[in-house]
Order: C-alpha cells, then sequence, then structure tokens
C-alpha cells in the first residue's frame, strides 16, 4: 500500500511516459510511474533496443536504448516513484476528486489524475499462419542484442518498416541476409527499401515461407515463389518482423469512450472521463498521427492541463525551460 497521495500517475513507461514524467515533475507535481515489463522503455526496450531511430528531433539517428536511456535520465532530474512488473487492473473514484488504482498484486495507489501513456497496451508479436510453435532455436520475432547476428545467415520475413529496419541492422553485420515478403510491394519507406537493395540484400517478394528446417537450431527455410518451384534457403537466423497484436487489458473496463484499441481524448489530452488523459499511440483524435515525436508533445500538453486542473491559480501555459532555474 502506497500511503502517498500523488498528483499524477502515468501508466506506461516508455518513451512518451518517460517524457511526461519529467514535464510533470517540471511542473512541480507529485509523480509516480507504473509500468507491466519489468524494465523501463516500453516497447522500444522490449522490441528494438538496437534500432536506429530517425524521427526523434534533434538527432539524426539514436539507438532506441540511447534514447530511453536519455529519457531517464532527463526524467530523473525531478524525483518520481517508479513501480515495474505490475499491472493495473482496476481505477475506482476516490474522495474528492481522487482516483484510487488497483495492481494485480493488490497494490492501491491514490493520485488527482491519471495519465495512459501505455502505447497500444499488452502487445503479442505475430507469427506466420503456415507456421506454429514451438519453434526451433535462431527464430525470433524481434533482436534485443544485434550482435546476435554476427556472421549468420539472415532470414527476414515481413514488408513493413520494422522489416526493413532489422534488414539496415543485419546488412554490415550478418554473413548474408535475406528478406521475404508476401507482396511485390513494400509498405515501408521507399527510401529504406532502396537502401536495402543497394545495401546487397537479396529480396525475394512475392514470396511465402511455407516450411522451417531444423530441429533444436533452425537450419533454413523452404520458400514458395508464385510460378516456381520451392527453394530452401540456408539460414541460422529467422527474424519473423510481422507486426503485433495488442488489446487495452483491463483499460478497456475502465468506461472510457474508445475507437477500437485506442481512447478519443479531446485537445487537453483528456478522456471521457474527468481526470484520466491519455496520451501516445493509445490516444485518438482526428488528424492522430503515431510518432513518438508527436506523443512528446501530447505529453507536454496533458501535463500542462492536469497542471492547471490541480492547481487552478497556475496558468495552463508554463513558461519556457530556458528561464527556470
Amino acid at each position: 500500500m502506497m500511503e502517498d497521495i500523488f498528483d499524477v500517475v502515468i501508466v506506461g513507461a516508455g518513451p512518451v511516459g518517460l517524457y511526461a514524467a519529467y514535464y510533470a515533475g517540471y511542473r512541480s507535481l507529485k509523480v509516480a510511474v507504473i509500468d507491466a515489463l519489468p524494465q523501463i522503455g516500453g516497447q522500444v526496450s522490449a522490441m528494438y533496443p538496437e534500432k536506429e531511430i530517425r524521427d526523434i528531433a534533434g538527432f539524426p539517428t539514436i539507438l532506441g536504448k540511447d534514447l530511453i536511456h536519455n529519457l531517464h535520465e532527463q526524467a530523473s532530474r525531478y524525483p518520481f516513484e517508479l513501480v515495474l512488473g505490475e499491472t493495473v487492473n482496476a481505477v475506482r473514484a476516490g474522495s474528492d476528486d481522487r482516483l484510487v488504482l488497483t495492481t494485480e498484486t493488490g497494490r492501491q495507489i491514490e493520485t488527482r489524475s491519471l495519465l495512459i501513456a501505455a502505447g497500444l497496451g499488452r502487445f503479442t508479436p505475430k507469427s506466420l499462419p503456415s507456421l506454429q510453435p514451438p519453434y526451433p532455436g535462431g527464430v525470433l520475432h524481434f533482436v534485443p542484442d544485434v550482435s546476435e547476428l554476427d556472421g549468420r545467415r539472415v532470414v527476414i520475413v515481413g514488408g513493413g518498416d520494422s522489416a526493413v529496419d532489422w534488414t539496415l541492422a543485419a546488412l554490415p553485420r550478418a554473413k548474408s541476409v535475406t528478406v521475404i515478403h508476401r507482396r511485390a510491394r513494400f509498405r515501408a519507406h521507399e527510401a529504406s527499401v532502396e537502401e536495402i537493395r543497394a545495401g546487397g540484400a537479396r529480396i525475394i517478394a512475392p514470396g511465402e515461407i511455407g516450411e522451417l528446417r531444423g530441429t533444436s537450431t533452425i537450419e533454413g527455410v523452404v520458400v514458395q515463389q508464385p510460378g516456381a518451384e520451392a527453394e530452401m534457403i540456408v539460414c541460422d537466423r529467422l527474424i519473423m518482423a510481422l507486426g503485433f497484436t495488442s488489446d487495452l487489458g483491463a483499460f478497456a473496463d475502465w468506461g472510457l469512450e474508445s475507437a477500437g484499441i485506442h481512447f478519443k481524448v479531446g485537445a487537453d489530452m483528456q478522456t471521457s472521463r474527468k481526470r484520466i488523459f491519455a496520451i501516445g499511440d493509445v490516444s485518438e483524435y482526428p488528424g492522430k498521427v503515431r510518432l513518438i515525436a508527436v506523443g512528446f508533445g501530447e505529453a507536454a500538453i496533458a501535463v500542462n492541463h492536469i497542471a492547471a486542473t490541480l492547481n487552478p491559480d497556475q496558468q495552463i501555459f508554463p513558461g519556457h525551460s530556458t528561464h527556470a532555474e
């Protein structure tokens, strides 16, 4: 049981949640951050810590793990409570407009406002429909340590940005890289696709994997292309970069107006429920663009409105940080 009463509890310790923690500290709010994962960083830490992120202002490129390190260092400028490895299962109204959160372990946390920055909730990597687990060793959905690809014969399945990004990460390290996509056209940015072509990746598109070879460790994949005989491609690492399914878990039971797996918010990032705000991938409004960079701006909007809601004598706009001591 936490005896403290927080000004804001942030659910989600990913990039947007960490920046919100910093900004809430800057606004002199008492902050707690909760995440179901055992480490900070959300999907960035869990799925692509070694990937280069190229759409963060001020950084031509930055590794996912370095971005999370920097955001944590920034947030730590102001003290905040950090609770990892616990899921918020319920929220109820308390006294004096407060909210009481209950985690799966029975911990209760009282707060004057709630900020949901939980990405897309719980996520499960997608697999190829034709393949069923258990998979042999060497079959991956993401690569926490990119040195795992050093000197390997790598096959990457998928046509989106993640597949292309893993290909770019693998090319300077792997012995060979083959990309297999079931359609002729990639969903990833065309410039990135041209980059993997120029980098020497073999691209099979359209093509589909029908079979894995190997028992304890993967030895190869059998690929079928339209109008051609099946081909065996030798590999010792297979990355299935096919995206993931997600659900909001207990969030869906909180009585918030939603659009699919997203919560509808107003211009102040507040949901349909008083003093509950949502930012990042989990939020929805007309014209929404799901980028980390956009989430940073949403965090500042939400926190400034929370500060003004909790302290009506304060302005929404706090002034610039360069003017602060």
